[in-house]
């Protein structure tokens, strides 16, 4: 089952309380204070692993706390620090505190990390208090509480083409056809309930992520259907591809539609680089003119058949390349060097 938001209850560790132990040695009759340290209570991490898809695992338990740091103890022992908890979650996840909705950090990458809740430092033990006018101080501090907080985890999924259409526009056959993903394929609305994703494979040790975002209806940005709630997951890909039935009867009209729901949801996701792509070619008569629409922003338009396999080759080839020229664009903002794209 996909999950892609998830609420729980995350609490650090509480520092542990410092000693109050005076030095007892036998010839050492004025040993004076040595208690230690309290240990510092443990941190709660959240750390992206490339092996998760979902946030199931948080479904079922919502509360996670850290250990706590020992006490301190005489001879001027610190106490052991807790041992910090770590929680995976799947790359693309964004973190934000229930209650104010600050947003905490995102983990894009493999093995990035982030720290939801800090442990508590440990408390002073009688040592620290020692000065030449109090040699013989009795006095010890309790550990800092650690912090404690809800938080919200978000997953937005990363892909580098998003395609995006009306329910049954033939999306899910596609990703079935140039992947080995297995989604839901039938001639009824909404067959798709969850984003599903698959690795296209090209010549040259060439791939790209590919994600079948659930139908989109007329009305989705207001929650209508299903695409309101996933529109999110087409927030992060690199660049979309708007798909049509080539036997639509207004395909002007199911274009203007799809770009004005992207609009309405985020000016940032309508102005992302897109094509078009008109599906289900096969049922077309041979003597038919290739379907068109008048869209000025898209850097391309093309007629394919995934059940009969036709004009995939060129839609692939040309979903990588601008893929890889947007992974380039983003290197280049971000002052890396630019490397050959391997996804």
């Amino acid at each position: 089952m996909f999950l892609d938001y998830a609420e729980i209850n995350v609490k650090a560790g509480d520092g542990g309380a410092g000693a109050s132990s005076m030095r007892r040695e036998s010839m050492t009759p004025r040993g004076g204070p040595d208690g230690g340290d309290g240990g510092r209570g443990a941190d709660v991490i959240l750390r992206a692993d490339a092996q998760l898809t979902t946030l199931m695992d948080y479904r079922y338990r919502q509360h996670y706390k850290a250990e706590a740091g020992a006490k301190g103890t005489g001879s001027n022992s610190t106490g052991r620090s807790g041992e910090d908890l770590v929680l995976r979650v799947p790359p693309g996840t964004l973190v934000r505190e229930v209650e104010t909705q600050e947003t905490l950090g995102e983990l894009l990458r493999d093995g990035d990390e982030l720290v939801v809740a800090r442990g508590g430092k440990g408390g002073w033990g009688n040592a620290r208090f020692a000065t030449a006018t109090n040699q013989a101080p009795r006095r010890a501090d309790g550990g800092e509480p650690g912090e404690e907080r809800r938080i919200a985890l978000e997953l937005k999924l990363i892909a580098d083409v998003g395609l995006v259409g009306e329910p049954n526009a033939g999306k899910s056959t596609l990703l079935s056809a140039v992947s080995a993903a297995t989604p839901r394929v039938a001639d009824y609305p909404f067959t798709t309930l969850t984003p599903n994703l698959g690795v296209v494979q090209l010549t040259g040790s060439r791939t790209f992520v590919m994600a079948d975002i659930p139908g989109i209806i007329e009305g989705a940005h207001e929650g209508k259907g299903l695409g309101h709630q996933f529109l999110r997951h087409i927030e992060r890909t690199r660049t979309l591809a708007l798909m049509i039935p080539s036997d639509a009867l207004e395909p002007q009209a199911e274009y203007d539609k799809l770009i004005e729901e992207l609009r309405r949801y985020s000016e940032e996701l309508a102005a992302k680089p897109h094509c078009v792509v008109f599906t289900k070619a096969d049922l077309l008569p041979p003597d038919w003119a290739a379907p068109r629409v008048e869209a000025p922003e898209a850097w391309g338009q093309f007629v394919i058949s995934s059940v009969a396999q036709r004009g995939l080759d060129p839609l692939l080839e040309a979903l990588w390349s601008h893929a890889a020229q947007v992974v380039a664009e983003e290197a280049a903002v971000d002052g890396e060097e630019e490397e050959p794209w391997r996804p």
